[in-house]
């Protein structure tokens, strides 16, 4: 009985570990896409007004207007900045339930432990 549920409790266990894993896997790719934004961002703010800005769409470069680019690339940081606080709060949730879920597996581990014992 309290081998099963011990086996139950570490196969969930071991998925809230993957799925942690995953989210900060998706965290990491969102900071890399927000420092990249960020840099183009800043280069956007040294070119001269009347500046030609090209966006690769497929394998062409299509011209663009500067301030369109600069807005869309204000709204891109936004987007991403926003996607790194949900996962953020996504993270320490899943952290949580991962302490409670090892609470529960080491509990039942003991358990298990003293009733071989017996």
């Amino acid at each position: 009985m309290a081998s099963a549920q011990l086996e139950k409790e570490m196969a969930a266990f071991q998925n809230l570990q993957k799925e942690f894993s995953k989210v900060i896997q998706s965290r990491a790719q969102l900071e890399s896409q927000l420092k990249e934004n960020e840099m183009v961002a800043k280069e956007f703010e040294l070119l001269k007004p009347d500046a030609t800005v090209y966006k690769l769409i497929g394998p062409a470069l299509v011209k663009q207007d500067t301030s369109e680019a600069t807005v869309n690339v204000k709204k891109r940081i936004e987007f991403i900045s926003s996607e790194i606080k949900r996962l953020e709060g996504q993270i320490k949730d899943l952290d949580a339930k991962q302490d409670a879920k090892k609470e529960e597996c080491m509990r039942l581990q003991q358990a298990y432990q003293q009733q071989m014992e017996a």
